[in-house]
């Protein structure tokens, strides 16, 4: 199985390094992102994205020092670089070798810029959401202009996998940059949700942890079957069968 997670806004490119490293799939076509991206003043950015002032002109700066090639002097691993609820669930810290290796294999990061990253493939800084109005050539979104490059990157990996499932840890605005029916194999969509007055909900904020915190379970354990999912019992989560289906696995709490 593979899995699949948002990115963050929450960049950390300070930290220690990994040694190895490898290059996003789909670079040269954020080249072209980045070309279109340099054109724009910082006041286009705030407009384009809705930022402040101040992460406006931080991200036109991020834009305009974008070079390759990407190396560990200029750019960092995905899965050490965003930081944020998923990231802090999944803890990548706390990965070994094998663990690295593992996820390398069985993690993917879906982004606005990079199209689909692996766990270990260098990025630089940036901020762009799979859902900001901005393509590049006859594409007037990013959906457009990745068109099917991220479902066909997925179907191949899961090609090479004991169970040909893709396990739905993204969000929706993300997410909906893959499409299902061209891919080879399910999708196995994971819920999870809080107990508030007798009516379990998804809240965001726990919901984004929990997810990190799932894939901290599949790869610290190097798990590659779906059944082994539902023994997730991690932050008092625990899998509810009634609300369930062959589809979506839904983990509750409270």
């Amino acid at each position: 199985m593979i899995l699949v997670i948002s990115p963050s806004k929450t960049l950390d490119f300070q930290g220690q390094q990994y040694p190895n490293h490898t290059q996003p799939e789909m670079l040269k076509k954020s080249q072209r992102l980045i070309e279109g991206l340099k054109k724009l003043n910082p006041g286009q950015v705030r407009k384009l994205m809705g930022l402040s002032e101040k992460l406006a002109q931080l991200n036109w700066q991020r834009y305009q020092d974008f070079s390759v090639p990407f190396s560990p002097t200029n750019a960092r691993q995905a899965l050490f670089a965003f930081k944020g609820d998923v990231y802090s669930g999944l803890a990548a810290e706390t990965f070994n070798a094998e663990d690295l290796d593992f996820a390398q294999d069985h993690v993917r990061i879906l982004s606005g810029l990079y199209g689909v990253l692996r766990p270990l493939d260098l990025i630089q800084p940036y901020r762009l959401e799979m859902g900001t109005k901005i393509g590049a050539g006859r594409s007037k979104n990013l959906y457009e202009f990745w068109d099917t490059l991220v479902t066909e990157a997925i179907s191949r990996d899961l090609q090479h996998e004991k169970q040909p499932v893709l396990v739905n840890l993204a969000s929706e605005e993300y997410f909906k940059v893959i499409r299902p029916e061209a891919l080879n194999g399910p999708v196995l969509k994971i819920t999870f949700k809080e107990n508030r007055n007798g009516t379990y909900r998804v809240i965001g904020i726990h919901s984004k942890r929990a997810r990190g915190l799932m894939v901290n379970y599949v790869v610290a354990n190097h798990l590659e079957k779906t059944d082994d999912l539902r023994n997730f019992s991690s932050e008092d989560y625990t899998f509810n069968a009634d609300l369930s289906t062959d589809a979506e696995l839904v983990f509750c709490r409270g």
